[in-house]
């Protein structure tokens, strides 16, 4: 599935209560609110160059599908991960929440949902 594009950010669902277990302030998130985020794709195979353009930041993350990579986090944390291909689905796990990413209707959605870890 080629993932490659050009997507704005249409709705959101949980916002302010994702922002805040990422570590957001209340100040960001309500400044936040009504920006659209794009996110730019580029797909070569399994390597991956993943942007996220924001008003006053931008952030790059590359990455290459069952290899560990250095990652950052919005919130400038640094982390490495490894992004695997499930069903066609994007999966990884950041340092506070388990990521999806598909493609589905032309779309791309993206679903962060908290996690546990238990050792």
């Amino acid at each position: 599935m080629a993932f490659t594009g050009k997507y704005e950010c249409e709705t959101q669902e949980n916002y302010d209560e994702f922002l805040k277990l990422i570590g957001i302030s209340d100040e960001l998130i309500e400044k936040g609110r009504n920006v659209k985020v794009v996110t730019e794709v580029i797909q070569n195979g399994n390597e991956f160059v993943w942007t996220q353009i924001y008003p006053e930041k931008t952030l790059t993350n590359k990455f290459v599908i069952g290899q560990e990579s250095e990652m950052q986090t919005i919130t400038g944390k640094q982390f490495k991960a490894t992004v695997k291909m499930e069903g066609g689905k994007l999966v990884v796990d950041f340092p506070n929440y388990h990521h999806t990413v598909e493609i589905s209707g032309g779309k791309l959605v993206e679903v962060s949902k908290d996690f546990e870890c238990h050792v």
